[in-house]
């Protein structure tokens, strides 16, 4: 396939910075450890800001993170899982991201966003907003009370009413939206949305509505490839999607890296949703029947220039879409451009796994790993047990699986 053109930053595309280095620094700390290739760190230096200063001021609200939180931001576990290996007849490496801030990977993305609100020297008294289901609204919270700043989170009904009190405990200020019976689209994006429009500072885990929360997600990715210890990377990554930034962080980060040299590829990309909500299966569905008649490289033109042609609201019955994992049950992929673009240039697509698969694939992560992820965690796992049974993996290949979060009913 010849190459296709790279999407630009309003699109989703955020890439490294000119003159950005991924080769990792002395610390435990992926924001200090692999700051040399974040944006924030650079954009610290152009405003005058010395390498220990902005070094001092990860430090500084880190600590504040881990007052808040109990812990800090530091490199989470990767590693190759025999057991699930044999299992499914492939080499599997897990990143175990339960251990994380907040208990999952979302804390990555509201980190970074909150370095950029500091190198840029946003109001401490602005609001933030966010639109969430639990894990980001907490992760939101976590930092965002860190910061001293003030944060306003939009829920669903159905939202957990222990994340609604820890919320509130984190001083968020927590508004529950009812969806009219009928209606398309998530009324909580939609309210989080009129207050970005009335001055609210968008503080979520979405690239389409602000794109540096990359920044932060693709520490993931390089923590991944360090782990690796060659340059070999992996031949395909299983990413579970909702709104879609981790993939489209993860998928990133390993592009970058291998246009530095650091792996010798980049990994197809296999987007897993749950058959109860897979708004970006359907695009990619409608994505290749424009191809068809037009080509590629023009169905991906026409998809950034008309993305509503191609990426709808999920219809559904009754009061929503249901799942064990409710992680990732947002109404539209977000983030989708960067994904189906990956998808297309370096392999793979999208799977959409049966709720027997994820309650499957969570018990067999649970029992070979000892993690404690939850379904929503563990369902990249899900959809490398369902490609592998299609034979879209082949036998014996290098692939990687993020455990996303941690099961809070077990705490």
């Amino acid at each position: 396939m010849r190459p296709l053109r790279s999407l630009s930053r309003s699109e989703g595309w955020l890439g490294t910075p000119p003159g950005g280095s991924l080769v990792p620094c002395d610390s435990d700390n992926p924001f200090l450890r692999y700051r040399c290739g974040l944006w924030s760190y650079h954009l610290a230096l152009e405003s005058g800001m010395t390498d220990e200063g902005f070094c001092a001021a990860v430090e500084a609200l880190d600590s504040r993170v881990a007052e808040v939180n109990g812990r800090g931001f530091m490199v989470t576990p990767a590693f190759e899982n025999s057991a699930l290996g044999a299992e499914l007849g492939v080499e599997v490496w897990v990143k175990d991201e339960t251990g994380n801030v907040t208990g999952t990977h979302k804390a990555r993305h509201l980190m970074g966003l909150a370095l950029h609100l500091a190198v840029k020297g946003a109001p401490a008294a602005q609001r933030l907003a966010i639109s969430s289901c639990g894990n980001a609204a907490l992760a939101a919270a976590a930092v965002a009370n860190a910061a001293g700043r003030p944060l306003d989170v939009f829920v669903p009904t159905w939202a957990e009413s222990g994340v609604v009190d820890a919320l509130r405990r984190l001083g968020a200020r927590v508004e529950v939206c009812r969806r009219r019976q009928g209606a398309l689209g998530d009324p909580c994006n939609a309210r989080f949305r009129n207050a970005v429009a009335n001055g609210a500072l968008p503080f979520c885990a979405v690239a389409a509505e602000n794109v540096w929360a990359i920044d932060g997600g693709r520490l993931l990715a390089f923590e991944l490839i360090e782990a690796l210890e060659s340059g070999d990377g992996l031949g395909a990554v299983f990413v579970q999607v909702g709104g879609g930034a981790l993939a489209s962080s993860v998928i990133q980060g390993f592009a970058e890296a291998a246009a530095a040299g650091i792996i010798d590829r980049t990994p197809a990309l296999f987007a897993v949703q749950t058959e109860g909500c897979a708004p970006l299966a359907a695009a990619w569905r409608r994505l290749g029947e424009k191809a068809g008649n037009i080509g590629i490289d023009a169905a991906l033109q026409r998809a950034s220039e008309r993305p509503g042609d191609f990426m709808k609201p999920w219809a559904f019955e009754g009061d929503g879409p249901a799942s064990a994992a409710t992680g990732i049950l947002d109404d539209v992929t977000y983030d989708w451009l960067p994904l189906v673009w990956a998808m297309t240039v370096f392999g793979g697509r999208p799977v959409v796994v049966q709720e027997s698969a994820v309650l499957e694939a969570n018990a067999l992560a649970r029992r070979e790993t000892g993690i404690a992820a939850d379904p929503t965690g563990t369902a990249g796992l899900a959809g490398l047990m369902v490609a592998r049974s299609a034979g879209l993996v082949d036998d014996g290949d290098r692939v990687g699986v993020i455990f996303t979060g941690v099961d809070r009913s077990q705490a």
